[in-house]
């Protein structure tokens, strides 16, 4: 149901699936949407498509590795975020990750250090005094390191990190922070690779949840992932050693 709430959400790696559900989602509800991309062509694709009124979504460039840009970007912003949404990303084979150390270095720039560059603009602009949340996507891969994806997993427990700190940070100002910690997503990124059909989630239950997060901090969308989180969290390192 459509409702006016007269605020504004910055989505910040609008591209990926989930990041275009999360526009979609956010317009039903009433917020003006700055969707941020390097590939606003597709953004302006999907808004029409989608028929989302073009006066609700403002599309701007963005390059998350750009990290001399950010300050600039935030600063042309047509106006300052109560919500902010990271969810750009990047995904390269462990195997390539550990041969070539260009695709893990894109790993740590757009999942991690991009992040943090913005991020950290956003967070410490006091005179916004709209802000009230900040959203970041993570990963089941981050919560353990495991042999199949632990090039990739320490970038996004390295931003689950950053961000819990960035909460307590921010706390006082009444500003939260929640993270997404997400297991398989229908998506581009995941396309090709051999996954478990009954684990996998679309991309609209995942944005469902980013639109309507609440006051915790982790975020694990799906029974089943909220469990497989759990085990993760207290399985033996030895147990943890055995996993693929």
């Amino acid at each position: 149901m459509n409702q006016n709430t007269g605020k504004t959400v910055l989505i910040l790696g609008a591209n990926s699936d989930v990041a275009k559900q999360c526009i979609k989602q956010y317009a039903e509800k009433g917020f003006s949407v700055i969707a941020a991309s390097r590939d606003t062509i597709s953004l302006e694709r999907f808004v029409s498509d989608n028929q989302i009124r073009p006066s609700k979504v403002t599309i701007l460039y963005f390059d998350a590795v750009d990290f001399n840009s950010h300050q600039k970007f935030y600063d042309d912003l047509p106006v300052k975020p109560h919500i902010a949404v990271y969810a750009a990303g990047f995904l390269v084979d462990n195997a390539k990750a550990l041969r070539e150390f260009k695709g893990a270095q894109q790993m740590m720039q757009v999942n991690y250090m991009g992040a943090v560059s913005i991020l950290n603009i956003i967070a410490m602009d006091q005179s916004n005094t709209n802000l009230e949340r900040i959203i970041g996507l993570s990963s089941l891969s981050g919560v353990r390191g495991r042999k199949s994806n632990f090039v990739y997993g320490s970038t996004k427990a390295a931003f689950t990190q950053y961000l819990a700190g960035l909460r307590q940070e921010l706390a006082s100002r009444k500003i939260l922070v929640n993270v997404l910690v997400i297991g398989y997503i229908r998506t581009k990124i995941n396309e090709g690779l051999q996954l478990n059909e009954s684990l996998i989630m679309e991309p609209d239950y995942v944005a469902k949840h980013i639109v309507n997060a609440g006051n915790s901090f982790t975020i694990v969308p799906n029974f089943k992932w909220k469990m497989i989180y759990i085990i993760l969290k207290i399985l033996p390192e030895s147990l943890v050693a055995k996993l693929p």
